[in-house]
């Protein structure tokens, strides 16, 4: 097998193979130890679901949880016993009052959906950059928020919405996580993240040789809202009830915190850092409920496992600004960097506009922008 291939498998097998040691581990587990690794895959299901976006885009999402969100409710909705619907949420439209799906369909329906919200939110937002797409995605959050929590027609309101079937379990988590990074894998080897990615070096450049940003920018973001919305409906279904507040901010900030400390320009580094910060999270969030550590047993004040969450995060950045991974994929280093290649071509003909590269500006396109657009494209480590 030549090395480029051996680096091809290690950027999927790699990923997985995390995935598969937090399921083998789980597996032996007490019920109570097990609901953590579920919930540790699930939030690594969400942090796979930003990177898609974020990290090769480079532009910065608040909006993301907003899809789990929906995700979760609908599925969450759709499940539920006819009888419960009619008795908690009296008011519901009638097309959410009546249908009652299996997992696998709530599942489905819930990445349906938000691919669609992405979609729409997409076609609005996807000409911005910088700090106005923060604060516009920010914005959607809001709304998605408020319309969750006080729209009764379409959810509980302010209330939990109760009796979900928890079918969530540690061999569903895992498949789940497992496809959301196979999707991620397949996206990232795609002609259209590729363009992407160039886009995020140098978008002037991009836009010089006839890279569309926002069509680009829009696939990877419906794509982000359909892993993030499937991932709320894993999220519901191994909870058995859920609150409008469990997916909103602490949610979008927790997840962003691991996207960035894992290494938000590759696969590798999202998954690690989903992964190893969800099970941070999780051991700090019972330390305050009582834990025991080498038969030590202590107990954390209510809060301080968010201060000493984000003050770990910002050590790691410190030290770490570029993620634990230096955004390089699975055993990237020791199989060697990627080259860049001058005369890689991405459309057909070679033509200018096409998104093809010669490297040395005799297509119309001028050198800087060409090189800044192979560099993209080959996407060397760091």
């Amino acid at each position: 097998m030549t090395r480029s291939r051996l680096r091809l498998a290690a950027e999927l097998l790699g990923p997985l193979a995390l995935v598969g040691v937090v399921a083998l581990v789980a597996a032996h587990l007490s019920t109570s130890d097990q609901t953590d690794a579920i919930n540790v895959l699930v939030t690594a299901t969400i942090v796979v679901g930003l990177y898609v976006f974020i990290g090769n885009s480079g532009v910065i999402s608040f909006g993301q949880i907003s899809f789990a969100a929906v995700g979760a409710f609908a599925a969450g909705i759709y499940t539920t016993p006819v009888s419960t619907r009619q008795t908690t949420m009296p008011d519901l439209f009638g097309f959410l009052g009546r249908p009652v799906l299996t997992n696998l369909e709530s599942l489905l329906l819930a990445a349906g959906l938000g691919a669609l919200f992405a979609l729409l939110v997409g076609l609005a937002l996807m000409r911005l950059s910088g700090l106005a797409a923060g604060i516009a995605t920010f914005a959607v959050l809001e709304i998605t928020y408020n319309i969750l929590a006080n729209w009764e027609k379409i959810g509980p309101g302010p209330t939990t919405l109760a009796s979900v079937p928890v079918t969530t379990g540690v061999g569903q988590a895992t498949i789940g996580c497992a496809v959301a990074v196979v999707v991620a894998f397949a996206y990232q080897r795609s002609r259209s993240c590729r363009l992407l990615r160039a886009s995020r070096a140098d978008a002037l450049a991009a836009r010089g040789i006839g890279v569309s940003i926002v069509r680009h920018r829009l696939g990877a973001f419906v794509l982000s809202g359909a892993i993030c919305g499937f991932a709320g409906a894993l999220y519901v279904h191994s909870l058995g009830s859920i609150n409008v507040t469990e997916v909103y901010l602490a949610l979008t900030f927790s997840t962003l915190a691991m996207l960035v400390v894992g290494g938000s320009q590759s696969l590798w580094g999202a998954t690690l850092g989903g992964i190893l910060l969800g099970i941070l999270s999780s051991f700090l969030t019972n330390a305050e409920n009582g834990t025991t550590v080498f038969g030590l047993s202590f107990t954390l004040p209510n809060g301080l496992s968010s201060i000493i969450f984000a003050i770990l995060f910002v050590g790691a950045l410190m030290l770490f600004p570029r993620g634990l991974t230096r955004n390089r994929e699975f055993l990237a280093k020791a199989l060697g960097e990627r080259p860049a290649r001058v005369g890689v071509v991405l459309g057909s003909g070679g033509k200018p506009g096409d998104g093809s590269v010669t490297g040395d500006g005799s297509d119309g396109t001028p050198a800087a922008a060409t090189t800044a657009h192979v560099t993209a494209v080959a996407d060397p480590e760091p």
